[in-house]
């Protein structure tokens, strides 16, 4: 099954750490995978799990427990590229649960989901736990830092069949909680690799305190046109920040856990289709998600520990791709875990405000539900809407909507031209993404 897997994933070849963790997975034992944000623990973990899988048993089979919603989505999608026999369902706050009750009344062999709504079903015997053998525990230490231990202890006490444990994290913990149970596990260690980032520059801006939002406009206005993530340490500082930007007219867009999750989804793919350049977040951005390579990351708060620093800086310099790390600093603040020395940016008032994207994403009512899929969208604007192919970037296919980016200065027109067109037989409902 993972060699037919990897076919559909379009993927020849695993890397050493996924190598490693399927074949310590394979002796049945629990298993700890501690390696650096994008290099596959998804994979990592899913080969070993579907291996696992029975066809005759009619039950959840494996639980795999995430801190944010957007990795348990990011995870459910590269399940269902695989192309299993089996089914697999997401639950998380923010979805229907109405929606989630009807799904687990037909139970997945795979479930995934954030700890508070996995919870709740378990606790309103929305499914049946006593099938569950293995326990994946995503980004583990997230999940405890955004304050989900009481579930966490419950849904785990209450998996009485578990035969095995995959526990992930970026970085080393110092103490796993007793209540995980883990039982001599078999230690997957490659985050060495963390720290190995020749190609990361770090540099720091020098800003009075009072000053600092109009230093990171003049950074943001230096740094131009590139894909950038902002770091902050609180929503408050985010939606601040953005409120300046768009003051003076700075495309961007904000991501943090106080959004509807439409909202931080859209935020998230129009980053991902080069709509907006800039991506002002808190640390939920750090890892984890479905983002593309940065090339600047801009620490407007630095974060309180020295693994966060890490896991922001992670989101750039990867893969052998150069990147750049900029601290907005007072003179004041000092931080044990930067290094004494950094070279200072300095910045002038001379910078033009830069150029809007080259990409602007349009929102289309009809999705998978309608039986629509990305050939029918490409066909349309291709045939009717007069488009070239190098006119359409990222197509993105959801249940019951689709986000097409097309190059800024023919959506007008498309818009014009397609109005009253029609979409395997359903009247075509398409606008700009707001």
């Amino acid at each position: 099954m993972i060699e037919n897997a990897l076919k559909r994933l379009n993927i020849s070849a695993l890397n050493e750490m996924q190598y490693a963790s399927i074949k310590s997975a394979k002796t049945g034992n629990d298993v700890l995978l501690i390696a650096p944000t994008g290099s596959g623990k998804t994979l990592a973990f899913l080969l070993p799990l579907i291996n696992n899988l029975k066809a005759e048993v009619k039950g959840v089979q494996s639980l795999i427990l995430v801190p944010s919603r957007e990795l348990a989505l990011q995870i459910e999608q590269v399940f269902k590229q695989m192309g299993t026999p089996f089914k697999v369902n997401c639950c998380y706050g923010g979805h229907a649960v109405r929606i989630e009750k009807n799904n687990l009344a037909h139970p997945p062999a795979v479930l995934i989901g954030t700890p508070g709504r996995i919870a709740y079903h378990l606790e309103h015997r929305n499914f049946d736990e006593s099938f569950i053998e293995t326990l994946i525990l995503d980004e583990f230490d997230k999940s405890l830092e955004f304050g989900f231990e009481a579930d966490m202890s419950y849904i785990i006490g209450s998996l009485l069949s578990l035969k095995q444990r995959i526990l992930t994290s970026a970085t080393k913990m110092e103490e796993i909680p007793a209540f995980v149970k883990l039982n001599k596990p078999a230690e997957v260690d490659f985050s060495k690799n963390i720290q190995a980032k020749p190609d990361l520059k770090l540099k720091k801006v020098i800003a009075p305190a009072a000053d600092k939002l109009e230093v990171l406009f003049k950074l943001l206005s230096k740094i131009g046109g590139k894909n950038t993530l902002v770091f902050c340490n609180h929503r408050e500082t985010v939606d601040r920040i953005s409120d300046l930007l768009f003051e003076h007219g700075l495309g961007h867009d904000v991501f943090h856990g106080g959004m509807e999750q439409i909202d931080r989804e859209k935020s998230l793919l129009k980053f991902r289709n080069g709509s907006h350049k800039i991506l002002i977040t808190t640390d939920l951005a750090a890892r984890g998600l479905d983002i593309p390579e940065v090339e600047h990351i801009v620490h407007y708060q630095l974060p309180y520990t020295e693994d966060a620093y890490i896991h922001r800086n992670g989101r750039t310099a990867r893969m052998h791709a150069k990147g750049t790390a900029y601290a907005v600093l007072t003179e004041e603040e000092h931080y044990k875990y930067l290094p004494e020395h950094i070279e200072e940016e300095f910045l002038s008032d001379q910078y033009k405000l830069p150029e809007q994207s080259d990409w602007q994403t349009l929102y289309l009512a009809h999705g998978k539900k309608d039986k629509i899929n990305k050939i029918d969208i490409v066909g349309l604007f291709l045939q009717k809407g007069g488009l070239q192919k190098e006119d359409l970037g990222l197509i993105e296919v959801k249940d019951t909507t689709s986000y097409i980016a097309v190059k800024r200065n023919k959506v007008e027109k498309l818009l014009k031209i397609l109005q009253g067109e029609k979409i395997k037989g359903k009247k075509l409902k398409l606008e700009i993404a707001s």
